[in-house]
């Protein structure tokens, strides 16, 4: 039985919790439900999150639009650690395909694919899920790439320690104006595709300014994970 949903029991939440979030018509039913739901996953998300750092693990969550660089950035990552690669764990999130697991699982870590269908993001149920069919001996970190979304996943923390939000130079530079939700719940924004700023009318400072709109004196970073530039800063950030 799932701890959180309750699924394989009698529990009342659990079909009409994902129903609602689904599918939930107008009202006070609704935003109960939504409000149980959101509820039910924090709870999920800071036990989650306890029982990896107990084990001395810690957990770094990506978010981003879709094409943003998540999986590049990890692949980078991984590359620049070398044999280390080996004590890093990676939850893949995507709607369909294990394109991305098998690009990481490349570069030495653990990885887990979760493919969520319909659902537009990742919840701390499915990490939950995903992290027991995994070996997390010797792992020093977990991290969770979540579905390209810079909507729904803003409300559900996936028992991560920290979050890092990505905007690639293609994508434009005001997302975090567009999406300030996503961008309030993160500790790091990454200004990822840095090598494409030459070809691309990409404001730097207007991307960082209205980030730090909503989470004041935001941490940023500029980055490519195709040249290296930027990356001895991302692993300082992240801790070799």
């Amino acid at each position: 039985m799932c701890g959180v949903c309750g699924c394989g029991s009698d529990a009342p939440v659990a079909h009409e919790v994902v129903h609602a979030h689904r599918h939930a018509g107008h009202g006070a039913r609704r935003l109960e439900v939504e409000a149980s739901l959101l509820a039910h996953n924090r709870a999920h998300a800071e036990q989650l999150a306890e029982r990896l750092a107990a084990r001395g693990i810690d957990a770094i969550g990506l978010v981003g639009g879709p094409g943003a660089g998540k999986t590049a950035l990890l692949e980078a990552t991984l590359g620049r650690l070398g044999a280390d690669a080996a004590r890093e764990a990676v939850v893949e999130g995507d709607c369909a395909t294990d394109y991305d697991a098998r690009r990481v699982a490349a570069k030495g870590a653990r990885v887990v694919q979760v493919a969520t269908g319909s659902l537009c993001h990742l919840d701390a149920h499915l990490v939950g899920h995903a992290l027991a069919s995994l070996d997390l001996d010797g792992v020093r970190r977990v991290w969770i790439e979540n579905v390209g979304n810079l909507v729904c996943p803003a409300a559900f923390p996936c028992g991560e320690r920290r979050r890092v939000a990505l905007v690639s130079v293609p994508e434009g530079d005001d997302k975090p104006e567009k999406y300030p939700a996503l961008f309030a719940g993160v500790d790091l924004l990454v200004i990822s595709k840095s090598d494409l700023l030459p070809h691309v009318d990409f404001d730097v400072a207007r991307c960082i300014d209205g980030a730090r709109r909503v989470s004041a004196g935001l941490p940023a970073l500029v980055l490519s994970a195709r040249t290296g530039e930027g990356l001895g800063a991302w692993l300082d950030w992240v801790g070799r």
